[in-house]
Order: C-alpha cells, then sequence, then structure tokens
C-alpha cells in the first residue's frame, strides 16, 4: 500500500519481524503481553488434547471383563422371544413358542438368577409348559471360556406360573429366589464371538451333556447362540445308551426373535393357527406333542 515502508532486511537476510512488531505495536510491554497470552492459550489447547486422547485410548483399550460378559449374556437373554417366523416357515419341524425371560434375584457373587418359562400358543398360552430358573455368571478363571449359564428346576412351578407378567409386588421376592431353585440340570459354557461376525456369544454343554432321564434318555445336551440383533437359537437334544436321539428337533436350532407387533399379536397368532388347520396331518402332530 502507498506509504508503507518496505522492511528492512536483517544482516542474517530474513526478514526484522521485530521492526514490524514494533512500529504497529503500542510498547513492547503491550507486545510482550500479547504474546504471552497467545502461549498460554496454545499450552491449554495441547493440555486439554493431551488429557482427552488419554481418555479416548483408555476407552478404546478398555478390556471386557468376564463380569461384563455375563452382565451381556443376562440382558441378552431377558425379554420376550417368538418362533413363530420359523414356525410359520416349517410348521411340520417347528412349533410356535414364546420365550419370556426376566430377572429374578442377584446373589452374593454377582451371579444374576434369571427366571425362564416357554409356552406353546396353540395348546395353553396362559400356561407355561416349561419353567426354569438360569443361574448367569462368569466362567472360572481356568475355564476357555466366558459366561456359564446354568439351568435349575423350580421348586414350585405353581407360585412362579406367569411370573414375569405379574407386578413385582405380586411375585415370590428376591430372598425366596434362592430356596427355590431345585437341582441342577444343564449348565452351557459360552464364548465370546470373533469380532466381524453375526453373534455376540455361542457355546454348548460338553461332549456327553448332563445326565436326563425323560422319554428314555440318559443324557442331554444344548447349544445355545446369541445375536447381536437380541436373536437367540435353542438346541436341545437327548440320547439313549446307545446314542440314538429320543427327544428335541433333529434338524436344527429354534429361532427365537424379540416379540414386536408383527410376531406377537392376536393377528399374527390366528393367522399361524389357521395355515395349521390346512394340514390335519400337522395339526395332529401338535396335539401329540
Amino acid at each position: 500500500m502507498a506509504g508503507t515502508m518496505p522492511a528492512k532486511a536483517s544482516p542474517r537476510g530474513s526478514l526484522d519481524f521485530d521492526a514490524d512488531a514494533a512500529a504497529t505495536s503500542p510498547s513492547p510491554e503491550a507486545g510482550s503481553g500479547g504474546n504471552g497470552r497467545r502461549l498460554a492459550r496454545s499450552l491449554v489447547i495441547k493440555g486439554l488434547c493431551l488429557v482427552g486422547g488419554a481418555f479416548l485410548l483408555k476407552h478404546l483399550t478398555k478390556t471386557t471383563t468376564r463380569r461384563d460378559h455375563a452382565r451381556i449374556v443376562a440382558q441378552s437373554l431377558s425379554g420376550e422371544k417368538f418362533s413363530t417366523e420359523q414356525a410359520a416357515r416349517d410348521p411340520m419341524t417347528y412349533f410356535n413358542l414364546r420365550l419370556l425371560t426376566c430377572p429374578a434375584t442377584v446373589l452374593a457373587d454377582g451371579a444374576r438368577v434369571l427366571y425362564f418359562e416357554q409356552k406353546a400358543f396353540w395348546r395353553t398360552p396362559e400356561r407355561p409348559y416349561r419353567q426354569r430358573f438360569y443361574m448367569v455368571k462368569p466362567c472360572p478363571k481356568e475355564m476357555k471360556c466366558d459366561v456359564e449359564v446354568a439351568s435349575y428346576a423350580v421348586r414350585d412351578i405353581e407360585e412362579y406360573r406367569n411370573y414375569c407378567d405379574r407386578p413385582k409386588n405380586q411375585r415370590p421376592q428376591p430372598v425366596e429366589v434362592v430356596g427355590d431353585m431345585a437341582e441342577h440340570l444343564t449348565t452351557v459354557y459360552l464364548s465370546k464371538c470373533e469380532r466381524g461376525r453375526r453373534c455376540l456369544y455361542e457355546g454348548s454343554t460338553p461332549p456327553g451333556g448332563f445326565p436326563n432321564s425323560w422319554n428314555g434318555a440318559s443324557r442331554c445336551t444344548s447349544e445355545l447362540t446369541i445375536f447381536k440383533t437380541g436373536e437367540i437359537h435353542c438346541w436341545d437334544r437327548a440320547y439313549d445308551d446307545e446314542g440314538n436321539q429320543v427327544w428335541g428337533v433333529r434338524q436344527g436350532p429354534y429361532e427365537f426373535k424379540p416379540g414386536n407387533s408383527s410376531t406377537s399379536g392376536i393377528m399374527s397368532e390366528t393367522d399361524f393357527i389357521n395355515s395349521l388347520q390346512k394340514d390335519e396331518k400337522a395339526v395332529a402332530t401338535l396335539s401329540s406333542s
């Protein structure tokens, strides 16, 4: 611009910025104060960046403990789930079932106890035909798994019938639950699924299964897969002393999906039953099971 003096070169050949600063600053004291404030601001910003980065790094590298895994599994098992879609695809193999699971109590060691019941829509939708307690806790350190899910019989099934559907003040109280857990039935050992897969956890009973004497069986096995969508796959089977399967589905696991308006409504149940009535053989199979 006109009237502006050219910058004077320093002896080393660089521009003399001190001369420009002196020409535009009221005094040396004011200039040094501005520089000090800029330096302080820079240090504060750098400090905040370092602290924020440390917190982010800690969050990204935080290790999920086995207690965390047990909590996630208990939450994933809880709620209302249906096999309606699978039963509609293959009514000759799979029944339209409702699973309902809810928290019952937490033990002193942190183990979570869930109450579980299973209902068949076509027969007695108001009465469960299977009732269990599940104890969910971390696997022992010496085992190569993350969570164990143990099932127990219910001592008084009538007292717990429709437990999850009742108001909390009309249920057996948490302190009563431990005493109402009867004999141990099975334990499934779950491990976290590898990154990139659809599932969250999967596992099974030990290879030999657990003793079982119903319908001529000598042992039973269970497989369980928990998916990120809240869906769970269960496959229970039993075998006699000669290795023959005596109960349980042969083709593959039951697929239970979280309840919503398309799977749990009255209309969907009516449509499902109507579809079964088109095949008398299918109805007979359901009635005799």
